[in-house]
């Protein structure tokens, strides 16, 4: 069932939504996970490391690593946020045709996920089988992009396991009442990786000539900030392109969120503010990519 809901009333049904879904886990510590991927020269993924091969900091300090396991069979709870303004209507139908058919692909026993769309309104589509993402002809104008991540960030926030948000969006918002460093904060906070994909409708924005010259600001400016969401969050940013399928970047996030390793660490008890993170591998001309800090437990 599609409902049309207010943002706080949408904030609201995506934490009851999250809760219903918790698995019973609880672990007595305080534990700062932090998923990693790894990559060689080739960019393709690299499996079958261990526990020694890693090297973890917090604010320049070595951590010891307590916790350890490869990602590829642990249960993922997945929030697919799809903007739905009118910058995002020809490129619709794709959208929900290759959405349907990501959701049908990595979705396992155990695993749970949720649907946003999102204009000036978020709505929560908590059917998947019902799975709609069209504009409305007379839909609200404008983009809630920070709110739509902050509302579905914060329904995740406190749940085991691993997060993820999928993000598909030209990345220019213009009705949100956060800013896009909360949008950020709060992905943080949730231990959500963000992926985003910047959907760029070209015929809305054929007209451009370099915002320098008194042209639009929308493409470049929303890809800097999708970019800025996924590098922050320990996710990657995907930008669509005849080659670049839609099909392929799913298949590109599928493959990495089954292919992650989770390094545990306890933080020392110190400043409540935000902690860097590094992380490393001994074997040489790997590239690491996760997180780059947290914020501890209040």
């Amino acid at each position: 069932m599609a409902l049309s809901l207010s943002r706080r009333t949408a904030l609201g049904l995506l934490c009851t939504f999250a809760k219903a879904q918790q698995a019973t886990f609880s672990t007595g510590v305080n534990v700062v996970n932090v998923l990693v991927t790894v990559r060689d020269k080739q960019g393709q993924l690299v499996k079958g490391l261990a526990k020694a091969d890693f090297k973890l900091e917090e604010d320049g300090q070595n951590q010891t690593i307590r916790y350890f396991s490869p990602q590829a069979d642990q249960p993922l709870m997945l929030g697919l946020l799809i903007d739905v303004s009118g910058s995002q209507r020809t490129v619709l139908a794709e959208q929900r045709r290759a959405s349907q058919q990501f959701l049908d692909t990595v979705l396992r026993p155990g695993d749970r996920a949720f649907l946003v769309r999102f204009d000036r309104r978020i709505e929560l589509i908590e059917d998947l089988s019902l799975l709609e993402v069209d504009a409305k002809e007379n839909g609200a104008r404008g983009t809630a992009l920070y709110d739509a991540i902050v509302s579905a960030a914060r329904g995740l926030a406190g749940q085991p396991g691993r997060k993820a948000l999928i993000v598909l969006s030209d990345g220019y918002d213009t009705s949100s009442s956060a800013p896009l460093a909360a949008a950020v904060e709060t992905a943080q906070r949730a231990d959500a990786l963000v992926y985003s994909i910047r959907f760029l409708d070209r015929d809305v924005f054929k007209f451009q000539v370099p915002a320098s010259q008194g042209g639009s600001p929308v493409p470049r400016e929303g890809q800097k900030t999708l970019e800025r969401i996924a590098r922050e969050t320990g996710g990657s940013y995907f930008d669509l392109t005849a080659s670049e399928t839609l099909q392929k970047i799913y298949g590109r996030i599928e493959d990495e969120l089954r292919n992650q390793y989770s390094l545990g660490f306890t933080p020392a008890k110190s400043h409540l503010g935000y902690r860097k993170i590094r992380v490393s591998v001994r074997p040489k001309g790997l590239t690491v990519h996760a997180r780059d800090g947290y914020y501890p437990v209040e």
